[in-house]
C-alpha cells in the first residue's frame, strides 16, 4: 500500500501581504507568507489528515528556505522539492482590501526555479500515490513544466490512480488564449474529476450553461464535473446524476483568494473517503465559505477536528482518510 495518499505539484511563492489598504506603491509594511493554488490544496488536505507529497522547485535563497520550512510545518512531505542553484524562488505582492473585493496581486515569477520543473523531476515513489491533484498553473509556467504535468497525469491515470484537475486559468502566463484553451482541455481530458469555475468553463468550452459545460468534459473522459458558482454554490454532473448544491451563507467576506482551492480540498477529501458526489460538493462549498472569511490564501482551511465539529456539511456517516 502506498505511503502517499495524495501527490500535488506546482509553484509555491513567497507572498508579501500589505499591512495597510491602498495602492501597493504607497504601502510601507508587508507580512511575509506563502502563496500558490496547488500548495494551498496540498496544505488543506494535509490538515485533514492525508499524507501529502509536494513536488516542486525553489531557488537556493532565503525565500526558498522559507517556502519549504512553511510547507513542512503544515505536514507536507517536501523531500521531492528540488533546490535550483541557477534560478530564484518566485514571489508576489498582495494588496489589502478591507471591503471584501478581490485584492491586487503583482507577480514576480518569470524564470523562477519552479518554471524549470520537467519530466525528469518525476520519481517512481511519487507514482505510487493514491491520488494526483493537478491544476492549469504549472503547464502555464513553461514548456517543460507542461510536459511534466501531462506525463504525471497520463501515468497516474494509466496506473489506475484517481486524478483531479482544476483549470485555475492564468491567461497572462500563456502565449495566447487559444493555446491556453487547447492545452488546458487536453489536460482535463486526463482527469477523473474536473473542477472549473463557471467563467472558466464558459471560456474553455464555449458553452454558457453549467450542464453543457459539464457534458463537454464528461464526453472528453471525465467521470464527474463540479462547477463552482461562487456564493450560489456549485453544480455537479456525473454520468448518472446531476444537480445544484446551494452555497453556504457568509456574513462577511474578508478575502476571496483561495476559495476555489478550499473547494478542491473539500471535493478531493470527501471523494477519497468514498462519499457521494453531492456530499463532496456540500463539503467543498463549506470549506470554500471558510476560506473567504480569513485573510490569507490558506489560513481559513480547516483541520480535521474543525471539519468534524461542524456537521452542517456532513453526510449521515463520515470516515477518516
Amino acid at each position: 500500500m502506498s505511503e502517499i495518499d495524495i501527490l500535488s505539484f506546482g509553484e509555491t511563492m513567497a507572498m508579501f501581504v500589505a499591512e495597510q489598504s491602498g495602492d501597493l506603491a504607497c504601502v510601507e509594511q508587508f507580512h511575509k507568507r506563502i502563496a500558490g493554488a496547488d500548495s494551498n490544496v496540498a496544505i488543506g488536505l494535509s490538515r485533514l489528515g492525508f499524507k501529502v507529497a509536494w513536488l516542486s522547485r525553489v531557488g537556493a535563497d532565503s525565500l526558498g528556505r522559507f517556502v519549504v520550512e512553511t510547507l513542512a510545518r503544515e505536514g507536507l512531505d517536501c523531500s521531492h522539492v528540488e533546490v535550483d542553484n541557477a534560478h530564484p524562488t518566485g514571489f508576489q505582492l498582495k494588496s489589502r482590501n478591507d471591503d471584501g473585493s478581490d485584492p491586487t496581486v503583482e507577480y514576480f515569477r518569470r524564470g523562477s526555479a519552479a518554471s524549470h520543473l520537467s519530466p525528469q523531476s518525476i520519481t517512481p515513489t511519487l507514482l505510487g500515490a493514491r491520488h494526483l491533484h493537478a491544476t492549469g498553473i504549472p503547464p502555464a509556467l513553461s514548456g517543460s513544466a507542461r510536459e511534466m504535468s501531462r506525463e504525471l497525469m497520463t501515468r497516474m491515470r494509466n496506473a489506475g490512480r484517481s486524478v483531479s484537475f482544476d483549470p485555475n486559468l492564468r491567461p497572462s502566463l500563456w502565449a495566447s488564449e487559444r493555446e491556453m484553451i487547447t492545452e488546458i482541455n487536453r489536460l482535463a481530458a486526463l482527469a477523473h474529476w474536473v473542477l472549473p469555475g463557471l467563467s472558466e468553463g464558459r471560456l474553455l468550452t464555449g458553452f454558457e450553461d453549467p450542464a453543457d459545460i459539464a457534458a463537454f468534459y464528461l464526453d472528453q473522459g471525465a467521470e464527474a464535473v463540479a462547477i463552482k458558482l461562487g456564493p450560489q454554490g456549485a453544480y455537479y454532473r456525473t454520468h448518472l446524476d446531476q444537480g445544484f448544491v446551494a452555497g453556504v451563507p457568509v456574513k462577511t467576506v474578508v478575502d476571496t483568494v483561495g476559495a476555489g482551492d478550499g473547494f478542491a480540498v473539500g471535493m478531493i477529501s470527501a471523494l477519497l473517503e468514498h462519499q457521494s458526489f453531492p456530499e463532496a460538493v456540500r463539503r467543498a462549498n463549506w470549506i470554500g465559505s471558510r476560506a473567504v472569511q480569513s485573510r490569507g490564501d490558506m489560513e481559513g482551511l480547516p483541520t480535521r477536528s474543525e471539519l468534524t465539529a461542524d456537521r452542517s456539511h456532513a453526510p449521515a456517516w463520515e470516515c477518516s482518510p
